[in-house]
């Protein structure tokens, strides 16, 4: 008897119009894109299943990738300009940044150079291998600043695998959930994806997005199948991602 949820989906078939939030496509400042030939590629190969919409997030890390406001808006103006020059003006390209919680997050927020995603939320970070040290204390002062904190990826960070549900802990705390795209798929590994999937089926996920770096991770976020009940679950989510963000 045919399963109705046994139907498979292309998850790029449902994201015409999707505005990509996090994603590292700005040339050469950090792990993302090397060059703005680069950057133009990843952003045709998005073109081709109607995404035109991308807030660039390139990492500010300490001892890594110790981004500006400065560094990325450069960045930023030299694609823009290759944009103009591969006649893609119909993309539009607005410029944030991931922040990771490290010892150095709270001199850059108190200094006022972080880099909020349409002025009102800061995409944030920690170790895959074990919270911040600071990370409570950062969160509090993100939110009494005004900004409300997007937690970049919590179905990938290993250590809490083993328990899933104290990722409440940081809902409770006011963060919002980014999940990637590619956690759909068995690209990071197994157990971040069924992470994904039990963060979504909770209803713990607010947005979605690509955290795209290379060519080889979008090849691979093209070939992404999900079942009719995983896309039911996912629509609502890129529906908030774009209505946020539009």
């Amino acid at each position: 008897m045919f399963n109705f949820f046994s139907k498979k989906h292309f998850l790029i078939d449902h994201l015409e119009g999707f505005i990509d939030i996090h994603n590292h496509i700005l040339p050469g400042i950090d792990d993302g894109a090397k060059t703005v030939e680069e950057s133009i590629e990843l952003i045709k190969g998005f073109n081709e299943f109607g995404v035109k919409d991308f807030i660039c997030t390139p990492h500010i890390m300490e001892n890594y990738y110790p981004n500006t406001p400065t560094t990325i808006q450069k960045s930023l103006s030299l694609l823009r300009n290759a944009l103009k020059m591969n006649n893609l003006e119909h993309i539009n390209i607005e410029a944030a940044a991931e922040h990771m919680i490290d010892s150095g997050f709270e001199s850059i927020l108190s200094d006022n150079n972080v880099m909020p995603l349409s002025k009102t939320y800061l995409l944030i970070e920690m170790s895959y291998l074990q919270a911040s040290i600071n990370f409570d204390s950062a969160v509090q002062k993100i939110k009494s600043s005004g900004l409300f904190p997007i937690f970049a990826h919590p179905e990938r960070y290993a250590y809490l695998h083993k328990n899933l549900s104290s990722n409440s802990r940081f809902k409770e705390m006011g963060l919002l959930f980014q999940m990637n795209i590619l956690s759909l798929s068995e690209y990071y590994g197994k157990e971040v994806k069924q992470a994904a999937l039990w963060l979504l089926k909770s209803n713990q996920f607010d947005f979605l997005a690509s955290d795209i770096h290379k060519v080889s991770q979008l090849k691979a976020l093209k070939k992404i199948s999900i079942n009719e009940k995983t896309l039911m679950l996912i629509k609502p989510v890129i529906e908030k991602t774009i209505y946020n963000f539009k």
